[in-house]
């Protein structure tokens, strides 16, 4: 009975073995605290996107996902910020080395990792790179889009004003001009609008799925209904977004 069982839990862990085909990285946020991440490498000269998670998660977020960037011509760190947890099976290590330094690991601060993150990247490959950001990171990675210049496009999943008033992420993002793809749920659908009603993006893809939709880049997984469809017009979105970098 065991022998027969064999060959489909070799399967399994052949399976589990390929999403884990990846580099375990680390690097310095802007005030030294160590990142980790994942490093989908595809080559040494494609453009690089830079996913980020959403609340109480960790770079396991895109252990399903980011191997399909690479499908699509792209190099992809998934990073851990300091504002996090743990999902499939992945624990934060930012988040767990921010707690043993006793630093701050609010949404706010975690803005210092992305912006590591993206100069990591910059200093790697001289190219701009592409930002993704889930929930709370998704409104991050829109403020940074529109300040940093080393950033050539941006997609969000379900941003919004997550910063306790600390950030007015609507105010903020007045004017910015680069590639932006959002998607969100029909909940956040008034939301969103209103807060990129001042994005001026001649590339402004904005998706809200019917009747339900999935928070953050979990839009993106295999589980949701809508990821196909989703997939195909990131890529179009990608293909013009290459042309920035």
């Amino acid at each position: 009975m065991m022998k027969r069982k064999l060959p489909f839990l070799v399967l399994l862990m052949l399976g589990i073995n390929q999403l884990m085909a990846q580099e375990k990285i680390h690097f310095p946020s802007l005030d030294s605290l160590p990142i980790t991440a994942d490093f989908y490498k595809l080559d040494d000269t494609s453009p690089m996107i830079v996913l980020c998670h959403q609340g109480k998660f960790s770079r396991g977020e895109y252990l399903f996902t980011a191997k399909k960037f690479n499908d699509l011509g792209f190099n992809c760190i998934a990073i851990d910020q300091r504002s996090g947890g743990e999902v499939n099976g992945i624990k934060n290590e930012t988040a767990a080395a921010a707690d043993s330094a006793q630093k701050k690991s609010t949404y706010l601060e975690s803005e210092k990792d992305i912006l590591a993150a993206v100069e990591y990247c910059y200093a790697l490959t001289g190219q701009k790179v592409i930002l993704l950001g889930s929930s709370y990171s998704a409104s991050l990675v829109l403020k940074i889009a529109k300040e940093n210049e080393h950033v050539a496009a941006a997609l969000a999943f379900s941003p919004g004003e997550y910063f306790d008033g600390k950030l007015n992420v609507h105010d903020t993002i007045e004017g910015l001009t680069k590639p932006v793809f959002i998607v969100c749920t029909p909940e956040e659908k008034a939301d969103v609008q209103f807060l990129i009603e001042g994005v001026h993006s001649a590339v402004k893809y904005f998706y809200v799925p019917e009747p339900r939709g999935v928070h953050g880049s979990r839009a993106l997984w295999p589980a949701s209904v809508d990821s196909v469809y989703i997939w195909v017009q990131m890529q179009k979105f990608l293909r013009v977004a290459k042309k920035e970098i």
